[in-house]
């Protein structure tokens, strides 16, 4: 079986995530905690969801939802570096992963209409 590079990315994004999420608790930050976890790691979710469509329809629909997840996730990671949850060193690194994830998705999502 052909190694999915999205779906790689993904869900080695969503461990980074919820070891994020591990750190913003111990600062008793719960909010912002929940509402990155649940956008960061359904980037990955709904990239499984698009691997097992049933059509391509159902494919671009799925990874579509997925690029939504991820600038969902681009809006709370700003906003934790913004009100200095995490260093900006912290927000670097994940942005990257983050961006890098975005554009695949974007040709995904391009490339399968």
């Amino acid at each position: 079986m052909k190694e999915n590079i999205i779906a790689k990315k993904s869900y080695a994004f969503a461990i980074k995530i919820i070891e994020l999420n591990k750190i913003l608790i111990q600062k008793n930050e719960y909010v912002l905690s929940k509402q990155i976890l649940k956008s960061g790691t359904s980037i990955g979710a709904n990239v499984e969801e698009a691997i097992g469509g049933i059509s391509k329809k159902d494919f671009r629909a799925k990874m579509s939802i997925s690029y939504k997840e991820a600038r969902e996730t681009n809006y709370w990671l700003r906003l934790l570096k913004d009100t200095h949850y995490i260093t900006e060193e912290k927000f670097n690194g994940l942005n990257n992963d983050l961006l890098e994830i975005l554009k695949i998705l974007f040709k995904i999502i391009e490339s399968s209409k």
